[in-house]
């Protein structure tokens, strides 16, 4: 079984810190990803009246699956767009050789 080279990582999310075990290659991501929580809960918690951080982290966390639906089926709609836009070309390209061999 192979060792794990996780190491312990601490980041502040509004103004609190909490330890994650991460692999050296992960952590700016981590950082990142934590500082980018931290910036839209402080929005959030900024934006109306005081809430506690339980209550911010859940309208957090809605807004932000909500953003990923939406990115979902906006690339699965341009997805099938370019599917349909491929189909078409073979179909014009299937139609010019059948054209020239004719």
């Amino acid at each position: 079984m192979e060792k794990t080279s996780s190491e312990p990582i601490s980041v502040s999310i509004l103004d609190r810190d909490y330890q994650f075990a991460c692999e050296p290659g992960e952590r700016k991501a981590l950082r990142e990803a934590a500082a980018f929580l931290d910036e839209r809960m402080r929005s959030i918690k900024g934006a109306g009246r005081l809430m506690a951080l339980e209550r911010i982290a859940v309208m957090t966390a809605l807004n932000l699956s909500d953003e990923l639906l939406k990115l979902q089926k906006n690339e699965k709609y341009r997805q099938d767009n370019v599917d349909n836009r491929i189909r078409m070309l073979v179909n014009e390209l299937d139609d010019a050789l059948d054209d020239q061999l004719s």
